[in-house]
């Protein structure tokens, strides 16, 4: 795997840069929408009133935001190409945050997040092939394994548009908003056949 970093990334409407703390305000104000945080935040339920404020979180972000140029992290705000508001977050992760088995920095997790008013155009599965194909082509990582609620089929419909292949076991998982576990879809593809699916990457 090369360790590349979050370089600026651009597609037909969109523009993928590092974070950073000017549009970090808009972010948390798209994450605090309960459309949004349903089923992305997995911090414990214990913090949920401190996540809501932020002067608190600023701090957290300011701090965070300090690596978010390393070369071994890849986390990118999304921009519309047209005005440049920031509708979202995507990233890529080590597998580990997800499986505390896997050590192997080259087997990753993905996520994202969206303002729920862009929803059914196509922006969150432009941003993320954008992602997945930065990582599979030019850091040249192995497997991306990820999940997505059942009951969140705009987040699982992007990877299966992508081409990964929904596992045979579900596992459940407790998200920061809801008090019930959740049933949660899991998904993986490897390089080789992200690569054959998306054929114009074909080697």
């Amino acid at each position: 795997m090369k360790f590349l970093g979050s370089r600026t990334i651009e597609t037909e409407r969109l523009i993928l840069k590092a974070q950073t703390m000017d549009e970090q305000e808009e972010l948390w104000n798209i994450l605090m929408m309960d459309d949004v945080n349903r089923y992305y935040l997995t911090v414990p339920i214990k913090f949920r009133e401190k996540l809501k404020d932020w002067d608190k979180q600023k701090y957290f972000y300011e701090s965070d935001m300090k690596r978010s140029l390393e070369k071994n992290i890849f986390r990118w705000s999304v921009f519309l190409k047209d005005n440049l508001e920031c509708i979202g977050r995507v990233s890529c992760h080590e597998a580990h945050e997800e499986d505390n088995s896997i050590n192997d920095p080259a087997i990753r997790g993905v996520g994202w997040y969206f303002n729920p008013k862009y929803q059914g155009l196509g922006y969150g599965k432009e941003a993320a092939k954008a992602m997945i194909d930065y990582m599979f082509l030019e850091c040249e990582i192995d497997e991306i394994i990820t999940g997505a609620a059942i009951c969140n089929p705009s987040s699982w419909r992007i990877m299966e548009n992508l081409g990964f292949e929904r596992q045979k076991e579900t596992k459940f998982i407790q998200y920061t908003y809801l008090d019930e576990l959740t049933e949660v879809y899991c998904y993986a593809i490897n390089r080789e056949k992200y690569l054959l699916i998306h054929s114009k990457y074909k080697e």
